[in-house]
């Protein structure tokens, strides 16, 4: 019996090659998108092409608003999503505490489903000032994670 995975997939290049990565690591996938609020659909439809092709045992899109929060240009209609690439520091697409909220919904679908894995496509080399994308971040949530569950 394959040992069954969590992938939280945007739909973006990181996270469907997350997925691919995790099947071929022989695991049973289960995708996790969110529609958050964001304000483009195109990464959840291409979420789900990829959850098909790649074959995800299951392919679940999540609805919850972050909007309500606002505070990123992703998120905030009162703010402009920047064209030109030129930012400094923590950059205004940022999403407050988005990877937090994803990896606590893929961690209670894990104990559900009995998953000991959780796949995130972040980018650590390409780290663009997004505070939820540094090694340090995911090392510390992995560390909480094993002490939130009933399997940790």
């Amino acid at each position: 019996m394959k040992k069954r995975a969590i992938v939280l997939l945007s739909g973006g290049l990181d996270s469907a090659t997350v997925l691919a990565m995790a099947n071929a690591d022989g695991f049973e996938t289960y995708a996790l998108s969110m529609r958050y609020g964001q304000r483009h659909s195109s990464e959840l439809e291409a979420a789900k092409k990829v959850a098909a092709t790649l074959g995800a045992v299951r392919h679940e899109i999540v609805d919850l608003d972050l909007r309500k929060f606002g505070g990123s240009a992703l998120t905030d209609d009162a703010l402009d999503v920047p064209t030109d690439g030129a930012q400094s520091g923590i950059p205004i697409t940022y999403v407050p505490a988005r990877n937090t909220i994803f990896l606590s919904f893929s961690l209670a679908w894990s104990e559900v489903l009995g998953a000991s894995d959780i796949f995130i496509g972040v980018n650590a080399l390409d780290y663009s000032g997004y505070p939820d994308c540094r090694p340090e971040f995911i090392e510390a949530y992995e560390r909480m994670a094993n002490l939130a569950t009933k399997a940790g």
